[in-house]
């Protein structure tokens, strides 16, 4: 059978039928990640030495990398594995563009959604306020009925959010479950585009860093002010809506590096990780439907919610925690993927 395939093709092919990554390729020719990553998205081609020594280290033979018509190659040539029978899911340009649109989209959808979650005790916090400080005339009973019509009307919208946004977005779900072979191009364009948008994702990072640490100013300077109720209280709204902006960066920028890291299946969203990742995915979605449920529940029960919002972050440590114990778990589990 005679088959058409480009040098990039190749390269692709016989590493992954010896099991390397683009790393162990790259140390075995003493050259960077970079470069065979350029190889084979046909971003750049090998020099001559460089086909001689894949000529000699894949077991073929220069014509059969040169040549762009050649026979298939028979069993075992090329030193072909097991994991090369199991080619895994290719994604074209066309495919990754568009999920990275669609990444962009989603980004923003959920960091929205999530600010009106976190904005959503507001309104309840500043009425009842001005009740207790004598500056709005109405009942404290009313006014906390009408903050509690518009926390739950936000949260609800949010809700909403988030249920279509994972409807749309759940076509995509294949790229953190399965093996990706990216087509032709696509390693170099994602590669040169997670690279371009570093820089705005460490900026995002430190901006949003920083206002956490800033937003407990105004608050603490009240306390130590002995400023009346009313003003804590417009602090504590303002402590919630600094906090909101810069979960907003950390979710915006996250969810747009991890859309390329699916892609190059790299960081969390390597073949092992992608397989640590399925057998923890009940375990994620019951402990942070219960952190759901604490943080609601002392909310509307103390009131307290210019303190509550410490359940999130408390969360996300334990949870990076629960991770790591259940991955050391399964390593040491003999027979575990």
């Amino acid at each position: 059978m005679v088959t058409k395939m480009i040098l990039a093709d190749k390269v692709i092919m016989l590493r992954k039928r010896n099991g390397w990554s683009q790393e162990d390729l790259a140390e075995r020719l003493n050259i960077s990640r970079q470069s065979v990553s350029k190889w084979e998205s046909g971003a750049a081609i090998p020099d001559l030495d460089k086909i001689i020594k894949l000529s000699s280290l894949f077991g073929v033979s220069t014509d059969y990398l040169l040549k762009e018509e050649n026979e298939e190659l028979e069993a075992g040539a090329g030193m072909a594995s097991e994991d090369s029978q199991k080619p895994g899911r290719v994604v074209d340009v066309e495919e990754a563009e568009t999920f990275l649109e669609r990444t962009r989209e989603f980004a923003r959808m959920i960091g929205l959604g999530v600010v009106l979650c976190i904005l959503s005790p507001i309104t309840l916090m500043l009425l009842a306020g001005m009740v207790e400080a004598g500056r709005l005339r109405i009942s404290e009973d009313i006014a906390g009925g009408i903050g509690l019509i518009v926390c739950l009307v936000m949260v609800a919208v949010a809700v909403v959010i988030f249920i279509l946004q994972g409807v749309h977005y759940e076509k995509y779900n294949y790229l953190e479950q399965e093996k990706i072979l990216p087509g032709y191009g696509v390693e170099g364009i994602v590669t040169k585009r997670k690279e371009s948008f570093m820089s705005t994702f460490a900026v995002c990072i430190a901006v949003g860093v920083g206002m956490c640490i800033l937003a407990v100013l105004p608050l603490c300077f009240a306390g130590m002010s002995e400023a009346g109720e009313l003003v804590e209280v417009v602090c504590a709204a303002l402590l919630l809506a600094v906090v909101a902006g810069a979960v907003y960066l950390f979710i915006w920028a996250g969810i747009i590096r991890g859309g390329y890291d699916k892609l190059l299946q790299m960081g969390e969203y390597t073949t092992e990780n992608k397989n640590f990742n399925r057998r923890v995915a009940p375990v994620a979605g019951i402990y942070w439907c219960i952190a759901v449920a604490i943080y609601l529940g002392w909310s509307f029960w103390t009131r307290n919610w210019e303190y509550t919002w410490i359940v999130w972050p408390v969360a996300g440590v334990l949870w990076g925690a629960i991770a790591g114990i259940i991955k050391l778990v399964a390593n040491r589990k003999p027979g575990v993927e």
